[in-house]
């Protein structure tokens, strides 16, 4: 029983499954790969245009936007440990949310759409409520429509709303990164660019301090709302939750957009609204986080189980890999300092097998003796505690 309630996790998830971005007979990737090299090109013709009298804000710009990049992308992929996702998928939505997302889809229409409402309406009216009105539509269609592509690119990998929450994550992170950079960039020219190093470093801090609770957050939620939307082989559609949580990440994107707006111009009550909103949306985030993962926890137990059974794995270890972070911290302090750092290898060795199994489809191969057998010579390292 334990071994077939395995192949139905493995299979229901897509755990294991390998991704390949090339795929000339997919229409899909026709589309992926002209958005992004429109996107590519269209950042090159920017950034040759700029650099030779904004290259120290640009480069300075760039290089803390990568550090940060990578602390946020440590972060996503930390959670990301139950069926994780292959790395090339991750990269290609990465990819998608900081080129095509961010160059040939956002700018235009954005772009377009404040014309439009200053012509329509009035200057006034775009200045105060155009981005607000604009950005949430057009940047979380295009961040969600990157994901949208890569569930037809990988339908046996992309199954569940965690799937979309992760994907949409990544996504949200590339236009995050490039479009913080846009605007330290755009804004060296202040003061006829005499001091381009410090206006950009001000936006940098600026953007440093709101970014996390916002197109990373928004993306994913926005797409794991897509993927209960549309639904999967392994994830039943929910035609109520997917739109609502859509619609969530757009406002949470358009309030945040208009506290200017919202404020009346008064920069205390800019603040507060801004520390508001991000309360808020990081109590939605997680909220949807805690939702979206407890299929995938429940896929960790019962790809594991069959360990336990035959005594490679104890109940309390299980309990700590299929679980949250209080699992796991209460795991590894229950062996004291001396013990903690084994407990932390075992727990890694264990997230190993597990996806070794999902890659091998619940079949005891080569590849998962050797995996397991560095279980074993954990254990024998020293007695397993209760």
């Amino acid at each position: 029983m334990t071994t077939a309630a395995r192949q139905a996790a493995i299979e229901r998830t897509g755990w294991g499954n390998g991704f390949s971005l090339w795929q000339p007979r997919n229409a899909c990737f026709w589309v992926y790969a002209g958005v992004v090299g429109y996107g590519l090109w269209f950042a090159y013709n920017l950034v040759d245009s700029q650099v030779r009298v904004y290259g120290p804000a640009l480069g300075t710009s760039a290089l803390i936007f990568a550090v940060y990049g990578l602390l946020l992308w440590w972060f996503t992929a930390r959670i990301d440990r139950y069926s994780r996702q292959p790395r090339g998928l991750v990269i290609a939505g990465f990819v998608w949310g900081g080129l095509g997302a961010t160059w040939t889809i956002a700018v235009h229409a954005n772009t377009s759409m404040l014309h439009l409402y200053q012509k329509l309406v009035s200057p006034e009216f775009s200045l105060d409520w155009g981005a607000g009105l604009t950005a949430p539509v057009f940047e979380e269609l295009g961040k969600g429509s990157g994901v949208l592509l890569l569930m037809f690119l990988a339908p046996r990998v992309v199954r569940t709303a965690y799937d979309g929450f992760i994907l949409g994550a990544f996504t949200g992170l590339g236009f995050e990164i490039v479009e913080d950079i846009l605007y330290a960039l755009r804004s060296a020219p202040d003061e006829f660019g005499s001091h381009q190093l410090a206006t950009s470093l001000h936006t940098d801090v600026l953007r440093l301090v709101t970014g996390f609770s916002s197109h990373i957050l928004y993306s994913a939620v926005f797409c794991a709302g897509l993927v209960y939307l549309l639904g999967t082989p392994g994830q039943r559609r929910r035609p109520v939750l997917g739109p609502v949580l859509m619609l969530t990440a757009m406002v949470l994107h358009f309030l945040w957009d208009s506290t200017t707006a919202l404020s009346g111009g008064d920069g205390l009550v800019v603040v507060v609204l801004m520390v508001v909103i991000s309360l808020v949306a990081i109590a939605i985030v997680i909220t949807v986080f805690r939702v979206t993962v407890r299929p995938e926890r429940d896929a960790m137990r019962a790809v594991m189980q069959p360990e336990v059974d035959t005594g490679v794995l104890t109940p309390v270890e299980l309990d700590a890999l299929a679980g949250g972070w209080r699992q796991r911290h209460r795991y590894r302090a229950a062996g004291g300092l001396r013990d903690r750092r084994r407990r932390r290898h075992r727990l890694a060795a264990a997230h190993d097998l597990a996806d070794q199994i999902a890659k091998a489809g619940g079949r005891d191969t080569r590849r998962v003796q050797v995996t397991r057998s560095e279980l074993a010579r954990l254990a024998l390292s020293s007695p397993e505690g209760p």
